[in-house]
């Protein structure tokens, strides 16, 4: 495949397109995925401990006999793994289950507990080499500009739910003068058929010969959003990959930018949130 990347702020180059792991079963599901992925030449793969499943992930890329550098790993810590001290310790357990020496990106999961604390360990673990670049995910309240106020190490990404039903304009502006690019999960709007069916993408589809979905991808990949749609699917996975031999044009990316109605599909509130983190802990 066409590989595209994105120069972080920290010089960092990230593959713009990965394949994400959010929800696929430890062991045999996950090894399958992630070797499917790396053989249509996607090098870049988004887990979480959360997930339960870095562990083969790690295994996945250990298999495939691809060189470790050509492969970057985005993983992320969970809430009641922050603190100065706490987050430490638990990079180095992730570096166990990943098999690996060295994160490329690693994200703080959730806006909750000591996420200064733990931003300050993930800046030392950045010094000692055990990780390249670091982030967060879901950060959209206020506690985005605590995070960029203390922060030695701006965020190199921010991962939201960012579709074209939600553009995250104002995010964008919010963080442009740190250089923090914009991660994207529920690119498709979770697969809700009311945006995949707009008679937008399906005019464009006919044009360019492709998916209403394979439009929506392409839309992202101007947009300079990075993505990793899920799928178990191999093929669909290919196809997810097939939107490098066209381009839409600037009026075609403006007519799809005013299609923003600023709709979520994640609509649970920050205290929903919270307590529902506070209910469960992932397991080492």
């Amino acid at each position: 495949m066409k590989q595209l990347f994105i120069t972080l702020n920290d010089g960092n180059k990230i593959p713009q397109f990965g394949t994400g792991v959010f929800q696929v079963p430890d062991g045999k599901e996950t090894l399958e995925v992630v070797k499917n992925a790396l053989t249509l030449g996607i090098r870049h793969i988004d887990t979480a401990h959360a997930y339960q499943n870095e562990r083969s992930v790690g295994q996945a890329v250990k298999e495939s006999g691809i060189d470790r550098k050509e492969i970057w790993i985005t993983t992320k810590l969970w809430p009641n793994e922050y603190g100065e001290g706490v987050t430490s310790k638990a990079i180095d357990k992730m570096l166990e289950r990943l098999g690996t020496n060295y994160i490329d990106l690693l994200l703080l999961h959730q806006q909750f507990g000591d996420y200064i604390g733990a931003w300050k360990d993930m800046e030392k673990a950045v010094k000692d080499g055990k990780v390249k670049s670091i982030g967060l995910s879901n950060f959209e309240s206020n506690r985005l500009e605590e995070v960029l106020n203390i922060a030695k190490i701006y965020p190199s990404v921010l991962q939201v739910e960012c579709h074209p039903y939600y553009q995250q304009k104002e995010l964008k502006k919010r963080v442009e003068k740190y250089g923090t690019v914009i991660e994207s999960w529920y690119p498709i709007g979770h697969g809700d058929k009311g945006l995949i069916q707009e008679p937008l993408f399906t005019q464009l589809a006919k044009k360019y010969n492709k998916t209403n979905v394979q439009i929506i991808l392409r839309w992202h990949i101007q947009e300079g959003n990075i993505i990793f749609p899920r799928t178990m699917n191999p093929v669909h996975m290919k196809e997810n990959l097939d939107i490098f031999d066209f381009e839409l044009t600037p009026e075609e990316m403006n007519s799809i930018r005013k299609i923003d109605s600023g709709k979520r599909f994640f609509t649970m509130t920050l205290e929903e949130q919270e307590k529902n983190l506070g209910a469960w802990k992932p397991e080492d």
